[in-house]
């Protein structure tokens, strides 16, 4: 009964948030659209952009700055729930928002190695950041170099992660971007059994097992089919996380011989005997696919645990990547059909 007594008010909130996503008829008929100002003039007429984008001339708006919007529009959401959440779930909420810090370090990254000569412009996410964050996002949006990035992060959690990176003999934007990943999804295996007891540690267990079984699976399959990566780089890559893959599963993949062999071992695994249709050439789309019905599977059997929060932050930015896809199809007048299959796959 405690658990129904502290989730009943945000489940409630987060159901009225769920009804206002894009629908997949709302998606087909954005895929029917013909230019970027065709899009914002149709979202501005949902329930879920129409009072948070009424100051918007579509007339005039770039894509970027519309991709920010959007991106703008989880932050917000995320508040909204944060709100409600009572001192247990913004434990929960605290250590989610974490991913959106590594977003914005990534942004960063990705500027610097791009050697892109102009300045970042986080202004759009400011407030959200002040009010959560204690990274410094103006300092970090003026950096110029790696080493000026690494040193603004001194102090905080990312710091060493990035620095054991910087100290290499060579290094890349990926090899950055993967540490932060590993970094964290280490931090959330590693932390949860401290944070959450009972229905919530066993949706957190549920959730994020799944996913890092399915990361670890994509990140095997890419390194061997396209990257020709020996076993030693593999495992550096890889999830120290064991959830339905066993040891043994993932080292015997990790050291197929070729790409049949990975198959015929991927096949007898948990989630190659639990799904016939499970292949390496839909490793992505399952990831998106069974990640999604997971989280929708235990958030509607128990909606009274951390599962409805997670499920809603994964469909909003979900909803979010589905939208930039969709943008980008318009944008370079892509058939309304293909744009469809770009947006099931994204």
């Amino acid at each position: 009964m405690g658990s129904v007594l502290s989730y009943s008010g945000l489940s409630a909130k987060i159901r009225a948030m769920q009804v206002k996503l894009i629908s997949e008829e709302q998606f087909q008929e954005i895929a029917q659209l013909t230019s970027i100002s065709e899009v914002v003039s149709y979202l501005k007429k949902t329930p879920e952009y129409q009072k948070r984008w009424a100051f918007v001339d579509e007339s005039s708006i770039h894509r970027g700055e519309v991709e920010k919007l959007l991106k703008k529009s989880i932050f917000e959401n995320y508040t909204k729930i944060y709100h409600f959440a009572n001192s247990e779930q913004r434990t929960f909420l605290a250590l989610y928002f974490k991913r959106y810090e590594i977003f914005l370090i990534k942004e960063c990254m990705r500027c610097i190695f791009d050697h892109r000569d102009v300045s970042i412009d986080f202004s759009v996410y400011l407030k959200f950041y002040q009010k959560h964050s204690r990274l410094n996002i103006q300092e970090m949006a003026s950096c110029t170099t790696i080493d000026e990035l690494i040193e603004c992060m001194k102090g905080s959690e990312y710091y060493v992660p990035l620095v054991g990176v910087s100290n290499r003999e060579t290094k890349s934007l990926f090899d950055y971007g993967m540490a932060l990943d590993l970094y964290y999804f280490n931090l959330i295996w590693k932390e949860k059994k401290k944070l959450f007891s009972g229905n919530d540690l066993a949706e957190i267990t549920k959730a994020y097992g799944c996913k890092f079984d399915l990361l670890n699976l994509q990140w095997i399959q890419r390194s061997k089919q396209y990257y020709k990566m020996e076993p030693v780089e593999i495992y550096s890559l890889l999830i120290p996380v064991n959830y339905k893959l066993k040891k043994q599963e993932i080292t015997a993949l990790v050291e197929a011989a070729d790409m049949d062999d990975f198959k015929q071992i991927l096949s007898r695994t948990y989630y190659g005997t639990h799904y016939e249709n499970l292949s390496t050439s839909t490793l992505e789309q399952f990831y998106n696919y069974l990640l999604r019905y997971t989280l929708k599977r235990e958030s509607s059997k128990d909606p009274y645990s951390v599962a409805i929060i997670y499920s809603y932050l994964y469909q909003k930015a979900h909803e979010v990547n589905r939208l930039t896809t969709a943008i980008e199809c318009v944008r370079y007048g892509v058939s309304p059909e293909e744009t469809m299959n770009y947006i099931h796959t994204a």
